[in-house]
């Protein structure tokens, strides 16, 4: 596989300049999508501006000054996608990736309490060893319960410590919900009901203000409103 893509053909979601530069770094295989994360390198120069040329960023990089999830990053072309907190100490910046009311992704400015967890999606479930439940998040988490507390579709609110669950937010009539996928996405929206759909279909969620998606594009963010701090809408 290529380590760069021409930047004309990266994805919609990634704000950048198309006809700045030929190329543009492409990240490794990690836990999101191509869609949802872009290389650190690319994200270091071009979304927080930390630096003005990516030989720099690679050295910021070097010296593990750039830390996601928690984490120092130790390759330049590590993904850091949707959810994720990115932080530079030396520079007291704080952020966390979502989407914008346009489908881009874009860094949201969060304080130092925020910047402590993140929500995923419960994926599915599988039973392991012991007879304890494995639940498999979004973000590439995985957490082992002894009790079966959750529903696929739910979303939780884990800390990067130890990855304490902190809340828990059911996918319900009234919960509020980030759209990830599809045309819709970077709308956060009010859900008024979900509608089983049998067969191999997707359960389609219903909002207040009249629109439909289906519900892999969905991941709640909050019980009856939004518990993370979201992008300014654009005009």
């Amino acid at each position: 596989m290529s380590d760069h893509m021409k930047r004309l053909a990266a994805p919609r979601s990634w704000p950048l300049k198309r006809k700045v530069n030929v190329f543009v770094a492409k990240q490794t295989a990690g836990a999101h999508s191509i869609e949802e994360s872009m290389p650190a390198v690319t994200v270091l120069r071009d979304m927080i501006g930390a630096c003005d040329t990516a030989k720099e960023a690679k050295r910021i990089i070097g010296n593990r000054e750039m830390i996601v999830d928690g984490k120092a990053v130790k390759s330049p072309k590590a993904p850091v996608g949707f959810m994720d907190i990115v932080q530079v100490p030396k520079m007291n910046l704080t952020y966390r990736m979502l989407l914008t009311d346009k489908g881009k992704l874009t860094l949201v400015p969060v304080d130092e309490a925020e910047a402590a967890w993140e929500i995923c999606k419960i994926e599915n479930k599988t039973i392991v060893k012991g007879g304890k439940f494995q639940l498999n998040l979004s973000g590439g988490r995985n957490i082992v319960l002894d009790k079966n507390d959750y529903k696929c579709g739910d979303s939780l609110k884990v800390a990067f410590d130890g990855q304490a669950i902190q809340g828990h937010y059911p996918m319900q009539a009234g919960a509020c919900v980030l759209i990830r996928f599809g045309s819709q996405a970077g709308a956060v929206r009010s859900v008024k009901a979900i509608e089983t759909v049998r067969g191999p279909a997707e359960n389609r969620i219903l909002f207040t203000d009249g629109t439909e998606t289906v519900a892999s594009n969905c991941i709640v963010i909050g019980a009856d409103k939004p518990e993370i701090k979201l992008p300014e809408a654009s005009e």
